[in-house]
């Protein structure tokens, strides 16, 4: 691990505008320092700044970008209103792992691409311009959709990918001001500029996560892994369904573990809305989500899973309904 310098923030004053890199829970940028895929120069623990607290925000919820993940997976206005967010969280890592791990520093983690974390080996994100191991490597966890000839990596959380389906809002503080982003847009494709994970700009910081008024209905958040614990996914499918005589009046789906960031496509959720379940209608949904899909050799069965395993969550959701 390459030197560095760290001080303690007292206030996110601290850390706003300057060139350290915030370190909370630490459990994935400690990771990339030891193999030396980060070397920042200076560190700020921002874990006394505040910024650790949920609270109401009208009808929705504000949350700190401070807040523990398994406290904020067991707070009891989110296992009521934004039951999908709490279970996205249970579904990654582990115990120990969510102990320690905060919204922020959850939103900030990037790809376990095994080239990125390869020193000797190519990797545009880690170094740009020279080159993409992945594309004709081995493959098997990355992206279907939205890669590029530059990068097929994935983007590897699931607190996001809850975010994203329920439309949640990042707000950050940059030396110009406070400003949102929308969780669908805070993470980026990777374009010819792979290296660059999210839409935060030099010198801002997350200061916390704006929920919307809870929209209802059945929450389910599918993971598909190689194993049932502490393992990224596959594929995943975070789905919020509201039944309203028989048909779908409200959908909202995003997935995980098949593109640079969490996925979303309005037109399939468009497509089901309003309508009346069937498995035709999951099908043609599917396709809708899959519409540009394409597989990299070892990962191609990607497609075929993920058009299971949305038919399955969105029978799941609408199932007895009348």
């Amino acid at each position: 691990m390459k030197a560095f310098d760290y001080y303690r923030a007292e206030s996110p004053a601290d850390v706003i505008g300057t060139d350290a890199r915030p370190i909370a829970g630490g459990t994935n940028l400690l990771d990339l320092m030891k193999h030396q895929v980060e070397t920042p120069d200076r560190l700020a623990d921002v874990n006394h700044v505040g910024l650790d607290g949920i609270e109401r925000d009208g009808d929705g919820l504000r949350v700190g970008a401070l807040v523990r993940n398994s406290d904020l997976a067991a707070d009891p206005s989110v296992r009521e209103g934004w039951p999908l967010l709490s279970r996205a969280i249970l579904a990654g890592a582990s115990g120990q792992i969510r102990n320690r791990a905060t919204t922020g520093g959850n939103l900030m983690q990037r790809t376990r691409c095994y080239y990125f974390y390869d020193l000797d080996t190519p990797c545009n994100k880690r170094a740009p311009g020279s080159g993409c191991s992945a594309i004709g490597g081995v493959n098997r966890i990355h992206a279907i959709l939205g890669a590029s000839g530059d990068c097929i990596a994935t983007y590897p959380g699931d607190m996001a990918v809850a975010m994203s389906a329920l439309d949640a809002v990042v707000e950050v503080e940059g030396p110009n001001g406070r400003r949102e982003i929308a969780a669908t847009d805070f993470h980026r494709l990777p374009g010819d500029a792979p290296q660059r994970d999210n839409d935060l700009q030099p010198g801002e910081m997350i200061l916390s996560v704006r929920l919307p008024a809870p929209l209802g209905g059945k929450h389910i958040y599918r993971k598909v892994r190689d194993r049932r614990s502490y393992a990224f996914a596959l594929v995943s499918v975070a789905a919020v369904v509201v039944m309203d005589a028989g048909r779908m009046s409200t959908v909202r789906l995003a997935f995980g573990g098949v593109a640079h960031k969490p996925w979303r496509v309005p037109a399939a959720e468009a497509l089901l809305q309003g309508q009346a379940p069937s498995p035709d209608l999951f099908d043609r949904a599917a396709d809708a989500v899959l519409d540009g899909a394409t597989g990299q050799g070892h990962n191609d069965f990607k497609i075929p899973l993920l058009r299971r395993t949305l038919n399955a969550v969105l029978a799941e959701a609408t199932e007895g309904s009348k």
